[in-house]
């Protein structure tokens, strides 16, 4: 761009010195950023790696450029220079012109992409703009400041490796099939929803809503290794919410294990936290807080200790940032923020603005401000009552504990004598009140601590968690309470003790403030010994403490996205072997208990459980489906059972509930959330004429499953008095009599009762068809163990013993014409012989063993007439292999991998012992012996 002095007007002299101004700004920005900046008279190369030189006269017909840069000794871009203020959009047609406008002496030690320099950059000297000829439809984007030298030449080298696919924003376009196996759908619909928006650019932020528990972090760790390895991507930062949770995300990173390879990951890449600004050239993945980032923008050093006072600083106005060549704009590629909300996009914006990266948000809970800032790309979306459905979460129950004190504040009568504590030391001394003192609510625990509210909570908790929050217990369920402040933390802790009368093991603080308290937290998780913790902030967010199962609020939460939070810490799901090691008096933890003693569930952002007609019966519930009159209460009510339900079933009752209902059980409960979910409601009534008839409708579609079948309805009853337990702690027993007898009243009932069973039952269940239609198949042991299921269900209750027994007790004094025989043991196979006699095949009630061996003695004089020998080596396989059919009603050659047989080399052996003959063998005593 030339310029002439002669008549210039006084606004273009105001517009150049307002440019020149800019170029002033612009020189200090590139020699931050490592560049020599330099005028053509003095040109050097060799000064640096990069080299910016001012007022190049480019080829004819093509102007001025403002710098023309060098990497390497190569010229590689160009900046076209403004004042401040311009619209740097408005004159990208400009360093267009100059990037193919290159004087024929300078082409020569040029690199070109089609044509043209691949850099070129609008800057104002407070403003830049940077479009990459290497991307794909290159377009500019906003840079806080030039990139180095070596970040171009790295770019350079890449695309001379690969010069369609140079940078992350051309490989995200390729990236290979996802493995979806270790993945649950949540997490594959996130991924690849992240995935699709790098590869669209039409967005430069991502935001995954994701439940609490759903397994936020492993999505990103995942996502991580697919864009280090195929993406392009070279350095992530991953930011969380508070510094102890660096730790616990560090061991996600770990613990990952490669697809393919299952190789960990950070045996590949590098994991750190961020401690300084100039951080290792090998960390693939920095994890920090955006506050420590903000601290090594400053140059400071940055502690791994955790500190209050940095991770909880919010500063009182947004924060601005300055350039630091330590850890540059370009230093990440990609910016995950886990649990994406409250103040960092606000004060702290700037800090994720620095960077040039795309951001990936995490959130339970998104608020106006985060979707703002993420530009409304919600890429997935998987809501907590979806997240209890699928059986990720579970549901909760609330628990409302209200004084007076706590509501109304109290007074104090001047002259009273009380306690004065130091906020600083904790010094206590006592002194009289010249005036009355008046509390509020809302002085409670700050300026004021009430001693008798503390104890009236606790106790209350104390003498209803057994009857009331979780009655039949006698442990008390892993709690956390969250206190106000560490001072408030402190007198609970202490009158947990008093009120349950027990010593420090059984309660503690973990504060910032407590000793140890990283340690303290993993023995919280794991000791049988510690049942309620004391915190403020520190457990409130992203820590996993998976058997908890009572949130306990003794303060008030006015965010809606903070309380989510803090809720789910309840909310994971436990293995039960690993729950039972730390709550010996649980089976399975099928929900968690909010107790609020504040009135923070009375807030309006506070969503109800699914479980809201707590005093409605499955039963009911149930009918109400069949007669499509459920409520969409009632409808939130069923999925909350079902789900509860699905929890406590073993795989093999899932297995035969999914098999009733002809789809997997999760998806009817999954569907009646739907139903449920005000947004889909919201869509269904948008344009309906009558919205009240379109919840309605949709209540009804998602109840189908359960209403058109009655079977499923009986199976999901008949499961729930299998898995009840009602505790009666309130009737006293008086003992009647006691004496020998057998009632053979009962016991003809119990025969009646088993023989109409049967009756209903044979065309449902295998087993009784197959000794009903075709009285010499063989029934197979899993036909046995489905009828035994069955029949020990509720309201029946039956043991092959006990109807066993029945029968003798009918036939006592006709045992030997009936011929019911005392078994020596118990054994499901006697299952056969129960049926073989009740429906008429056998006349003699024989037990299953004695029967198989009898006719193996039949079976080897048959093979002894016939001229068949066995050795006492082959005797030995035979006489096991009838073992196991007594026992099992039947053996597979893959029974010989299993002990006794392993002693001889399992089917290896039985092939060098018994020759071709094995495999005839089996089926010969499997014919035989069990017909």
């Amino acid at each position: 761009m030339e310029f002439s002095f002669v008549m210039i007007p006084k606004d273009e002299g105001g517009r150049l010195a307002a440019e020149q101004r800019a170029r002033v700004l612009i020189d200090r920005q590139l020699t931050a950023a490592g560049w020599a900046v330099q005028d053509k008279k003095n040109l050097s190369l060799y000064a640096s790696q990069g080299v910016a030189v001012r007022e190049i006269v480019m080829k004819a017909g093509h102007g001025r450029v403002d710098y023309l840069l060098y990497v390497d000794k190569k010229a590689v871009g160009v900046i076209e220079a403004k004042p401040e203020g311009t619209t740097l959009s408005g004159v990208e047609w400009q360093s267009s012109m100059y990037a193919d406008g290159l004087p024929a002496d300078v082409q020569l030690r040029a690199i070109l992409r089609d044509g043209r320099l691949p850099f070129v950059f609008e800057a104002s000297g407070s403003e830049t703009h940077f479009t990459n000829g290497f991307d794909p439809d290159p377009r500019a984007r906003r840079l806080f400041n030039f990139p180095k030298p070596a970040t171009l030449a790295r770019i350079l080298r890449e695309a001379d490796a690969d010069s369609e696919h140079s940078t992350w924003r051309a490989k995200v376009r390729q990236l290979p099939a996802l493995d979806e196996a270790p993945l649950r759908p949540a997490q594959i619909k996130a991924i690849k929803g992240v995935e699709n928006s790098l590869a669209e650019q039409r967005f430069s932020r991502s935001l995954i809503q994701m439940a609490t528990g759903a397994g936020k972090t492993y999505t990103a760790v995942t996502l991580s290794y697919r864009l280090l390895k195929w993406g392009g991507f070279g350095r992530i930062l991953f930011l969380v919410d508070r510094n102890n949770l660096a730790d616990q995300t560090l061991a996600e990173f770990q613990n990952y294990r490669t697809p393919g390879e299952n190789r960990r990951f950070t045996e590949l890449y590098n994991v750190d936290k961020v401690r300084r600004a100039g951080m290792a050239a090998s960390t693939k993945v920095a994890v920090s807080t955006i506050q420590r980032v903000f601290m090594a923008l400053r140059g400071e050093d940055v502690a791994d200790a955790d500190d209050q006072n940095i991770d909880t600083y919010v500063p009182d106005k947004p924060v601005d940032v300055g350039y630091n060549p330590e850890l540059p704009p370009e230093a990440f590629d990609l910016i995950i923020v886990d649990e994406a909300h409250r103040s960092i996009y606000g004060v702290w914006r700037r800090v994720l603005e620095y960077f040039d990266a795309h951001i990936v948000g995490l959130t339970a809970t998104p608020g106006k401000q985060t979707f703002g800032f993420f530009q409304q790309n919600l890429v997935s979306e998987y809501t907590y009552p979806e997240s209890v459905a699928d059986g990720v979460n579970v549901d909760f129950d609330l628990y409302r504990i209200r004084t007076q004190i706590t509501e109304q504040g109290s007074t104090i009568e001047a002259g009273t004598i009380v306690p004065k504590v130091d906020r600083r030391t904790r010094k206590q001394r006592l002194e009289a009140l010249d005036d009355d003192l008046d509390y509020t609510n809302t002085q409670l625990d700050r300026a004021v601590t009430s001693k008798s509210q503390i104890r009236t909570v606790l106790e209350t908790f104390r003498d209803k968690l057994f009857i009331e929050i979780f009655p039949g217990r006698s442990s008390v369920p892993k709690t956390l309470i969250f206190a106000k402040d560490d001072a408030h933390a402190e007198e609970i802790v202490t009158t947990v003790r008093e009120v349950f009368g027990k010593g420090n093991d059984f309660a503690a603080k973990i504060t910032y403030s407590a000793t140890k308290p990283k340690e303290q937290l993993q023995t919280f998780r794991t000791s049988p010994t510690l049942r309620i913790a004391v915190t403020v902030d520190m457990i409130a967010t992203g820590t996993d403490v998976r058997p908890l199962e009572c949130v306990f609020f003794m303060r008030d939460v006015r965010s809606a996205q903070y309380f989510e939070q803090m809720k789910g810490r309840g909310a994971r799901t436990i293995s039960p072997a690993d729950f039972q090691s730390v709550t010996p008096d649980a089976d399975v933890k099928t929900r968690f208990v909010l107790v609020d003693a504040i009135g923070v569930t009375e807030h309006p952002f506070v969503q109800p459980p699914l479980n809201r007609e707590k005093t409605v019966p499955l039963k009911k519930l149930l009918d109400k489906a069949a007669n499509l009159t459920l409520t969409e209460n009632d409808a939130a009510t069923l999925a909350s059972r079902l789900a509860k339900l699905e929890l406590e079933l073993t795989p093999a009752e899932r297995a035969e509930l999914d098999d009733v209902a002809g789809t997997p059980i999760k998806d009817v409960v999954r569907g009646l959330v739907e139903a449920v979910n005000p947004d889909r409601q919201a869509q269904a009534t948008e344009r309906a004429a009558d919205p009240a008839a379109a919840i309605r409708e949709l209540i009804e579609k998602a109840v189908e499953p359960v209403a058109a079948n009655p079977e499923l309805r009986n199976r999901i009853i008949e499961l729930r008095r299998t898995h009840d337990r009602v505790v009666d702690e309130i009737s006293v027993d008086t003992l009647i009599d006691a004496h020998g007898v057998v009632d053979t009243d009962r016991a003809r009932t119990t025969i009646e009762s088993w023989k109409a069973f049967l009756d209903e039952h044979r065309d449902e269940i295998t087993a009784i068809q197959l000794l009903g239609e075709a009285r010499d198949r063989r029934i197979n042991y899993a036909d046995l163990q489905e009828l035994a299921d069955r029949i020990a269900r509720p309201p029946r209750n039956w043991t092959p013993d006990l109807i066993w027994n029945a029968y003798l007790a009918i036939d006592v004094t006709h045992r030997q014409a009936a011929g019911p025989q005392v078994r020596t043991r118990l054994s499901l196979t006697d299952l056969v012989s129960l049926l073989r006699y009740t429906l008429g095949s056998d006349d003699q009630l024989v037990p299953y063993a004695n029967r198989v061996k009898e006719k193996y003695v039949g079976w080897l004089a048959q093979q002894e007439q016939a001229g068949v020998r066995f050795t006492d080596t082959e005797r030995w396989w035979l006489d096991r292999m009838v073992s196991v059919i007594a026992s099992s009603a039947g053996i597979t050659p893959d029974d010989l991998e299993e002990a006794p047989f392993t002693e001889r080399g399992g089917i290896d052996g039985a092939l060098r012992d018994l020759g071709d003959r094995a495999a005839d063998l089996i089926d010969d005593l499997n014919e035989e012996l069990t017909a």
